[in-house]
């Protein structure tokens, strides 16, 4: 890749998760899309799914900055009517929700942006092309994943709805987006109703892929038309550092779930393929549900994410 002399390229865009640290998303988008990047497709997982949607409806850098500015992060944290008992609320939500916070308002502001871009379903994110190798159910700009803990399995959303027979075209956007944010214990999850059997429980997609670098990768032998590249929250880490303190049942679960996806990331960081096409935040000192984060720590985030994206540019053009 070359600097900003380069004009309009196209790229297939993936996002990793991470909570609030996906304000770090939105910096390295930034500055690709100020590099003249364009975005045919967009995969992500949990906060990645969140940018991811709202990128492939068309939004600019400009206004994903400007929509996370004006994102009261507390509001995320929309507690059920168990959460409000005292003393008692936030276990009684887990034992009877499943999840200490509803998801509710994120999922509407979500599917509230959405609207103002005219995408309600699958069928909005259509992106027929025939030349891309992929089969006619993958033909979507979007692609989330989601963790199905019912039947043991991960779920490309929304490439698998037809698994269940579920026609992908009438689900909506924002559905598929909260399923794959439902943090264990910390988020309830969702459940997905199949014809003909019980319903699914879909939680967040960071559990079984937080990362899905190679999703549209070709399986037929053909060059690639153009790049992938993906945008991972990896903090810089001493491998005997305490990552963790848990202190609850909530924190338990945060400690669990950070450490399979951490799991993942080092599994990922062995294989060349992702180094050379992967943009590497450093989100140090943030945790992926630190939803009080201040605007001070929101605006690093932000700039992290543009340093790195820099970097990466800088080095791809002199190699």
């Amino acid at each position: 890749m070359s600097g900003s002399s380069r004009g309009a390229e196209v790229v297939d865009l993936v996002l990793e998760g991470g909570g609030v640290k996906g304000v770090a998303l939105v910096g390295a988008i930034s500055a690709l899309e100020e590099h003249g990047l364009r975005f045919a497709r967009v995969a992500g997982s949990s906060a990645g799914a969140i940018v991811g949607a709202l990128v492939a409806a068309g939004m600019t850098c400009n206004e994903l900055r400007d929509a996370i500015e004006a994102l009261d992060f507390k509001r995320i944290c929309d507690g059920t009517d168990l959460d409000r008992i005292p003393l008692l609320g936030k276990g009684l939500s887990i034992f009877f929700e499943h999840g200490v916070y509803g998801g509710d308002y994120f999922r509407d502001l979500v599917a509230d942006h959405l609207a103002d871009f005219g995408i309600e379903t699958f069928a909005d994110l259509r992106f027929n092309d025939a030349e891309s190798g992929l089969a006619d159910h993958k033909q979507y700009k979007l692609l989330v994943t989601a963790s199905d803990v019912t039947r043991g399995r991960l779920m490309h959303l929304p490439w698998d709805y037809a698994l269940d027979g579920i026609d992908p075209d009438k689900q909506y956007v924002a559905d598929a987006v909260r399923a794959s944010m439902s943090i264990p214990f910390f988020f309830r999850p969702v459940s997905l109703p199949i014809p003909g059997h019980p319903p699914s429980t879909l939680i967040d997609g960071g559990l079984l892929s937080n990362f899905p670098v190679d999703a549209f990768d070709r399986v037929d032998g053909r060059p690639a038309r153009w790049p992938t590249i993906g945008i991972k929250l990896l903090a810089r880490q001493d491998p005997n550092e305490v990552q963790h303190v848990v202190t609850g049942t909530v924190s338990l679960a945060e400690a669990i779930f950070g450490t399979m996806a951490s799991w993942h990331d080092r599994m990922q960081l062995d294989d060349p393929r992702v180094v050379q096409r992967t943009i590497f935040v450093d989100t140090s000192g943030v945790k992926s549900t630190d939803f009080e984060i201040d605007k001070s720590t929101q605006k690093k985030l932000f700039e992290s994410g543009r340093v790195a994206a820099e970097r990466f540019l800088s080095e791809s053009s002199s190699s």
